[in-house]
Formats: C-alpha cells, structure tokens, sequence
C-alpha cells in the first residue's frame, strides 16, 4: 500500500470519527482525538517497528465504541468494521484494530477477559492514557465529572478500591477529586513505551501538586 493510500485512508477515518464524536461533551471530543493522534505520532516515531495505519486508525477510532459514549456498543462496532472495510482493509487489519479499541481501555482492565495488546494496541493506549493525566487530564476530569454532575469532593466519602468494571461506571457517590485516586494517579505507572513512561512522570507531578493545593485551599489553609 502507497503511503498515498494510507493517508487517504487515514482522511476518511477522521472524518468518520468527526461525525461520530462531534456533539461530545464529556471531554472525548476531537480535540481529544487529535491530541492522541499526536501522541501516538510521537510513540511510533519511537518504536518504528509498529504498523504506523494500524496504530493511527485505532487512536482515531478508540472512542467510538466506547460503552460510556454509545448506547449500542455491538452496533458501534459492526458499523466500524463495515467503515473499515469499505476503505479496502484486510480481515486482520480489521480485527487487531478491534482487538486494540476492546481491549486499551482503564475499564476494561477490571474485567477477566481483556486481552494483550500488540505494539500498536500499547501505543496507542499510552496516547490515550497521556492525555487523561497532568494539566489536560485535571480539566478533563473535572469537565467529565461536571456534565455527570458529580460532586466535587467529599472527605467523608473515600476512593473506592478493587473494584470491579461496575462498580467503576457507577457514579453514584463518587466525586470529582476521588477519580484521580481510583484511575488517575495509577496511569503513569501502566503506561507501556519508554517515551510515555518519562512523559507521565512528569505529568504525575502536576497533578498530585493540584490535589496538594486543592485540599488545602478546600481546608482553608493560606
């Protein structure tokens, strides 16, 4: 395949994701899109064995089969394979670019039958997981939590522990500050290539001298 191709492909796949994605509000919108696009730019230039389209379809792709995005997850699916190969992909390139979009997911690691990911499936999880942490990842937390109106903080209610996938999508009584501890802060030690494991120390930092701040400005302290 022509590096033409392939970026004509790659044009199709956005615009498609820019359809599916374009009335978001909860922070996984395009602008979320493009930035792990970038990210998983920057990885791949890093690991040049990686199938570079393989690994740019699914970090386009990733969110529009998310079960806390879509009401018909198996629909959502169907449709992105039927997308895909009407684009002229082959049968495994279809199906290890669902295999990624299955299974890179925080949640879906709290279940019993996620599945390992290829090279191209860790970078892009690592382009996703980069953007869910530091200064972007605090905005986006809050503005996800805001349009699921949860509270804020709340000392007295405690980040949950072990838990399971359910358990985890169930926002009743979970609070803003708390998701840092239940996802957040766990990110950078999870993250796969060598590049994004530098990048989420840093980013960490930022957002544990937030919750820093947060908690004092939230006690009163100058």
């Amino acid at each position: 395949m022509s590096d033409l191709e392939a970026t004509e492909q790659l044009a199709a796949i956005n615009n498609y994701t820019a359809q599916k994605l374009a009335g978001d509000q909860t922070g996984h919108g395009l602008d979320h899109i493009s930035r792990v696009v970038t990210n998983a730019k920057m990885l791949l230039a890093e690991e040049p064995s990686a199938d570079y389209l393989i690994t740019l379809t699914a970090a386009y792709l990733h969110d529009v089969i998310d079960d806390k995005l879509v009401d018909d997850v198996a629909a959502a699916q169907q449709a992105v394979e039927q997308f895909l190969t009407s684009l002229a992909f082959t049968s495994a390139q279809i199906n290890t670019v669902m295999l990624i979009i299955n299974n890179m997911s925080f949640s879906k690691s709290l279940t019993e039958d996620q599945q390992p990911l290829p090279l191209e499936g860790q970078i892009v999880q690592d382009a996703d997981r980069l953007d869910a942490i530091g200064a972007i990842g605090i905005t986006r937390a809050i503005y996800y939590g805001g349009h699921h109106s949860e509270k804020i903080y709340d000392p007295k209610v405690k980040p949950r522990q072990n838990m399971t996938k359910a358990e985890y999508r169930n926002l009743e009584n979970e609070t803003i500050i708390n998701h840092f501890y239940e996802k957040l802060l766990k990110l950078a030690d999870q993250m796969n290539t060598p590049v994004a494991k530098r990048i989420a120390r840093g980013r960490q930092k930022t957002m544990t001298t937030f919750l820093e701040n947060f908690k004092a400005e939230w006690n009163g302290m100058q």
